[in-house]
């Protein structure tokens, strides 16, 4: 029977490419989203910031052998300068960004120490290299993302389980699709590459890292488009 892999944020943009890219390439996939939509996998409606509505949805996976590995690409943005944010949209951002993949990581971890061996693959941003104005949160929920993920990389290592981080530059997907074009421009400026990404390009990346090929490949932050 073919591994599992559960993707977040698998109803649309970089999270739905890589669900539907990881189905062709032979994985079982579950996604979770908040408005799941049709899907050539399974999907399981699910917002990650809800700690409970998430364990419910993991539940029958928390004990499964074939469990592989975990994709974290549920993510949300709004740009907005620290000094005029709500409250409410701060701690939504860090609830979506950084909670639900720290719970889903928690969730799914014990199944991959059970295994013996597992990938779990965590997004960050170029945001938190080069600290975007407008993006003060969002920034500092994903730079939590790169400090949990190498922490939780040290405590898997003897389990042969690997935690890595992709932090990508623009993409064009929803997440960026009200950002000015000025601003994108300025993002692309800073980059090494001073292009877009297509999601493919963090396919790419995201296979190699799911492989056993990247069995000694663990801790590590990819920027792609370079910061």
């Amino acid at each position: 029977m073919a591994d599992i892999l559960v993707v977040t944020g698998a109803s649309r943009g970089i999270g739905r490419h890589i669900a539907c890219r990881a189905a062709e390439a032979g994985f079982e996939v579950i996604g979770l989203a908040r408005t799941p939509s049709e899907a050539p996998f399974e999907i399981r409606a699910c917002d990650v910031g809800d700690a409970e509505a998430l364990q419910s949805a993991l539940a029958d996976l928390r004990r499964e052998p074939r469990l592989w590995g975990l994709v974290n690409a549920a993510g949300m943005a709004r740009m907005n300068l620290l000094a005029t944010m709500e409250a409410r949209s701060a701690e939504t951002i860090v609830r979506t960004n950084l909670m639900g993949t720290i719970h889903c990581c928690r969730l799914l971890a014990r199944s991959l120490i059970r295994r013996g061996e597992g990938r779990i693959v965590n997004f960050s941003s170029i945001a938190v290299p080069l600290a975007l104005k407008g993006e003060t949160v969002y920034a500092a929920a994903k730079a939590g993302i790169e400090s949990f993920s190498r922490t939780l990389a040290r405590e898997l290592g003897e389990f042969a389980v690997t935690v890595n981080t992709i932090a990508p530059g623009p993409v064009d997907t929803d997440l960026i699709a009200k950002v000015p074009a000025e601003s994108i421009s300025r993002i692309m400026e800073g980059q090494l590459l001073p292009y877009k990404a297509e999601p493919e390009d963090i396919w790419q990346v995201t296979a190699f890292l799911l492989s056993r090929q990247a069995r000694m490949v663990t801790g590590d932050v990819f920027h792609i488009g370079g910061a």
